[in-house]
């Protein structure tokens, strides 16, 4: 039987989680304006006269403000000189003001108003009538579409070049969060294998690791979670109908959590019982792969060649080298952060240049059709010494979680 699979049940496994987050410290006023400065030295360097910030995962990065997007405008306006004003409707604007981190002057619109008159408004009033606006990349078409029909004297460009530019280096509190959420994240994981067993259903597992995500301090519960047994391991993000345990099955658990806004996000892939050869070739295979996409994960690399490092490894082995079956599907490894898929991407072609604060994952899933899949998937972030994982990857196929045996 595989080292630390089974041999439990979810009660006692509950039973033994405690709260994890009492030492994690939330990101502070101090930090929102250290990256609205570090935005405004991008914008001067390109020329941007104003960025607009749309509700969601930007306008909380740079102002902390909590505010679901929707089909009504809400957002704020940054300036070459550091100043901040917000678009709100006025029926929000004494529930803004409680989410509000960041002062900055509240601009607001009544609902048979244009917001996006408003906006041009506001830049004349900060006396920019023409000139480069930067427009949140995120920002659903029917705002970007109101916005530059409302205002056609500006040159309007995407945003993206100042949101990454600031989000895909992340400071020493960034990671320190992401660190605990991860490690909460691979308590749980741990966890949910010891309460296998033969005829568990799929979504049993998921309701637990959901609860002990809870329990570990995360009310939240789990921000997404995939429970896969044996052939439905196959398919990188699941299947309609998962199937309950077998002895000698594939158990593919992905699942992840929110915490201080920040996002765990790990994979792992072991054997119910005992493996076949063929299992144990393509799980040792993973590993090497993963391994050879961290060791050219070096600071001053591409991201494309840290993908192309993993493939490289798969077709020695005489998989697919591109993305063909069986082989390696999909990229290598994504960025994360406050959002589960963010900037930067380890996928072929890309010259994004690595460096320090920089975080990804590490997941060259390797699908064999009609058999099994197998996921690995750790992160790692750069430092100034290279590449460092947020945990350990996978020991063996016989144990692996690394568990001390005496």
């Amino acid at each position: 039987m595989t080292i630390g699979v089974g041999g439990s049940d979810v009660n006692t496994e509950l039973e033994k989680i405690q709260n994890m987050t009492g030492n994690v410290k939330a990101i502070q006023p101090e930090e929102y304006k250290m990256r609205i400065q570090k935005a405004v030295s991008i914008m001067k360097a390109a020329g941007v006269k104003s960025l607009y910030i749309n509700a969601g995962t930007n306008l909380y990065y740079f102002t902390g403000t909590k505010w679901n997007p929707s089909e009504r405008m809400v957002g704020g306006l940054l300036f070459e000189d550091g100043s901040l004003e917000y678009i709100v409707p006025k029926f929000e604007e004494g529930t803004f003001n409680k989410f509000k981190q960041i002062d900055g002057k509240i601009n607001c619109w009544e609902e048979h108003e244009s917001p996006y008159q408003l906006f041009g408004k506001i830049l004349k009033n900060k006396n920019i009538s023409s000139g480069k606006i930067a427009l949140d990349e995120s920002a659903g078409y029917f705002l970007i579409d109101g916005l530059t029909k409302a205002n056609p004297g500006y040159e309007f460009q995407n945003a993206q070049p100042v949101t990454t530019g600031c989000r895909i280096q992340k400071s020493e509190n960034e990671i320190a969060i992401i660190q605990q959420a991860k490690e909460i994240t691979m308590v749980v994981q741990r966890a949910a294998a010891r309460i296998l067993h033969p005829g568990i259903k799929a979504e049993t597992v998921v309701d637990f690791i959901n609860k002990a995500h809870i329990k570990a301090g995360i009310s939240s519960g789990s921000y997404f979670c995939i429970v896969l047994f044996a052939d439905d391991s196959q398919y990188p993000h699941g299947v309609t109908k998962p199937q309950d345990l077998k002895d000698n099955d594939v158990v593919l658990i992905d699942t992840g959590c929110r915490l201080e806004g920040y996002l765990s996000d790990i994979t792992r892939t072991y054997i119910y019982g005992t493996p076949t050869e063929a299992h144990r070739k393509i799980w040792n295979l993973e590993k090497a792969a993963q391994r050879a996409a961290f060791d050219a994960a070096q600071l001053g690399a591409t991201c494309g060649s840290v993908d192309d490092a993993a493939r490289k490894v798969i077709a020695q082995a005489g998989l697919s080298g591109d993305y063909e079956l069986p082989g390696l599907p999909h990229r290598v490894g994504h960025g994360t952060g406050l959002d589960i898929h963010e900037y930067p991407y380890l996928v072929r072609g890309n010259n994004t240049v690595l460096a320090e604060g920089m975080v990804v994952s590490n997941e060259p899933m390797i699908c064999i059709p009609g058999q099994f899949g197998i996921r690995h998937e750790d992160h790692f972030y750069m430092t100034s010494n290279g590449p460092k994982w947020f945990t350990t990857p996978m020991h063996s196929i016989e144990n692996p979680f690394g568990i001390e045996v005496n």
